[in-house]
């Protein structure tokens, strides 16, 4: 059975090539230090094609990823601290605990379910030891409201591929989502073939509220939410909130 990602796996890194992932993880690192987590093991949740784990594991960090789609994972990045394993992260078990756990771009905005998110929340607890902090990013309500997500069209280009993007977003306003049709459009320079691939991806997005209610509900306690990278306090134009919760 296909997952998101494993057409767009293929062309993934070439789509966010211009995605900065050693600020965001000397972001992350910074979040660590200041609430003086020591301990060097991290568990990240969607690791993708693993490149915010190498540039963790560059800096001394044994990072243990979890990644779902088998096109993402084949391409994941190599580095002896770093390991990944196909699993799904609202029920894969490992023998060990770990000092933090993150998760990035957006991947706890594809739980779109109650008991999606408390299964994730529940199987953060199981692998975070105590005081250990969990780290993440989603869509932020008040934002996803006031700009409203529009029709947008990009073109990716690579030494072999030009890739045309079409985003279609579809707000679905009682299960706070959006539902986003990307359509792509794969020309392969060598021979111009054109390969033509849909994928829709829904995406839930949270208040700090719901933040704080699902935190409770699973034991831990909300430290801190600002906007992603800039560390501001979040307003109805910030689009990305991260929120960092304690293992109690």
């Amino acid at each position: 059975m296909k997952s998101l990602f494993d057409l767009i796996g293929n062309y993934y890194d070439l789509i966010y090539s211009e995605k900065n992932y050693s600020e965001e993880a000397s972001f992350v690192l910074e979040i660590l230090k200041k609430y003086k987590i020591e301990g060097k093991s991290l568990l990240e949740l969607g690791s993708g094609t693993g490149i915010h784990a190498t540039e963790l594991a560059k800096k001394g960090y044994f990072v243990q990823g979890i990644e779902r789609s088998q096109s993402m994972l084949l391409r994941s990045k190599k580095h002896n601290r770093y390991k990944v394993i196909n699993g799904d992260i609202r029920d894969f078990s490992l023998e060990r605990k770990f000092d933090s756990v993150i998760s990035l771009f957006h991947v706890i905005s594809y739980q779109i379910k109650n008991e999606d998110l408390d299964s994730v929340l529940n199987n953060v607890g199981k692998h975070l030891n105590k005081g250990g902090l969990f780290l993440f990013d989603f869509w932020y309500s008040p934002a996803v409201y006031n700009l409203k997500p529009k029709v947008r069209l990009k073109r990716f280009h690579s030494e072999n591929y030009i890739i045309t993007r079409i985003s279609e977003p579809q707000i679905i306003s009682e299960a706070n989502r959006v539902d986003v049709e990307f359509t792509f459009f794969v020309e392969n320079k060598k021979d111009n073939s054109i390969e033509k691939f849909v994928e829709i991806h829904p995406m839930r997005h949270f208040s700090l509220p719901e933040i704080e209610l699902f935190a409770l509900k699973h034991d831990f306690k909300l430290l801190k939410s600002g906007e992603w990278l800039t560390n501001k306090l979040p307003t109805d134009k910030t689009w990305g909130v991260y929120s960092i919760l304690e293992k109690l």
